[in-house]
């Protein structure tokens, strides 16, 4: 894997709970090495691991449910 992965803020408990778009915003401000995407909880996503993204899961009120972390 490359060291990017150990770059940077990697994990964004802090955003649970709040809109999805306001926790891209912030995740790609605090670690640009990143690109972050709002998933809708039950949507089927790939199993890899990439150093540049960070999924943002959310309800279907666009809150977030889970901690973001880079995977």
């Amino acid at each position: 894997m490359s060291s990017d992965c150990t770059k940077g803020k990697s994990s964004w408990p802090e955003l649970v709970g709040t809109q999805g778009e306001t926790a891209v915003t912030t995740i790609e401000s605090e670690n640009p090495l990143v690109n972050a995407m709002i998933v809708l909880e039950g949507s089927i996503v790939t199993q890899d691991i990439r150093c540049d993204r960070v999924r943002v899961w959310v309800d279907t009120n666009g809150i977030v449910i889970s901690v973001p972390v880079i995977r």
